[in-house]
């Protein structure tokens, strides 16, 4: 079982985000680390104060050895494939190869409106990320990429140096509708992010995810199953949840932290979620 966290850089101040971060490498339970990417809260008052996540994340790195990092996810809408995957490259050299990539096609309507990143409607989204995907991934991999689509064109386009990590960092895409993202992840993600329901709702769609790897011909367990754990204050109520998701299939359990004020709870839930999980059999 992999174990990460999140936490929101919304309305917190600066030095709490960070010492959120630094009690967590401090925890062994934990292998990685996730903020959102957003520039409205998504949370409580829109006005309040929220830190950028690609930003944020890069300090980050600089102040970690240990954790793997992304942004859970990214919004594709808001950056050109071109300039995302050369963040994404220059991030997972300067991380030396920490760097795991989450992407979606993104929701928030008030801060795109407010900052003229206007959102597709839905099914043209879905297709702008579909080919957004494609695009990254030969960018990470090809030597230079012409193409011709409905939403990006690129004409010989060349980006190096190429990632650390090969064929580049993992890709988590969160997302949970059935006919397309769910396809979409099939063919393009290393880990699928459940954004959050019940456990029977994230065993249901994983079936979904399995029968579209089938039909693609990709092994199902090549993906792993991952989900959103929001940390409750009874960290029991929390580990017998996470449970849950672990007895439904989830392989990677990210505990999602809604305040930055304690950073001695992120230990003490993780000591719990752990305790509560099934343990592996001879133990």
């Amino acid at each position: 079982m992999r174990i990460t966290f999140k936490n929101r850089p919304e309305h917190t101040t600066w030095t709490a985000l960070e010492d959120m971060w630094r009690e967590a490498e401090r925890i062994e339970h934990f292998d990685g680390g996730w903020l959102y990417d957003h520039y409205y809260p998504i949370y409580g008052e829109r006005t309040g104060p929220c830190f950028e996540g690609w930003t944020a994340l890069s300090f980050l790195a600089g102040i970690t050895k240990r954790l793997r990092l992304g942004l859970m996810v990214t919004g594709v809408p808001y950056r050109n494939p071109g300039l995302l995957a050369n963040m994404v490259t220059t991030f997972d050299h300067f991380s030396r190869g920490r760097l795991e990539l989450g992407l979606g096609m993104g929701w928030f309507e008030d801060e795109a409106k407010a900052y003229g990143m206007p959102l597709l409607p839905l099914g043209k989204r879905l297709s702008q990320f579909e080919e957004a995907c494609g695009v990254l991934t030969r960018l990470f991999t090809e030597p230079s990429v012409t193409h011709e689509g409905e939403y990006y064109t690129f004409v010989d386009a060349h980006m190096e140096p190429k990632p650390v990590q090969k064929p580049h960092p993992p890709i988590m895409i969160g997302g949970v509708g059935e006919k397309r993202m769910l396809r979409i992840v099939a063919r393009s993600a290393r880990d699928w992010n459940y954004p959050g329901g019940t456990p029977e709702d994230f065993r249901h769609k994983a079936d979904v995810l399995h029968s579209h790897c089938e039909s693609i011909g990709r092994d199902p367990s090549e993906i792993t199953l991952s989900c959103h754990i929001f940390v409750q204050p009874d960290v029991n109520a929390t580990a017998d949840n996470a449970a849950a998701f672990a007895e439904a299939g989830a392989g990677h359990l990210c505990l999602y932290f809604d305040s930055n004020d304690d950073p001695s709870v992120i230990g003490r839930t993780a000591d719990a979620v752990v305790a509560a999980l099934p343990q592996p059999r001879g133990r």
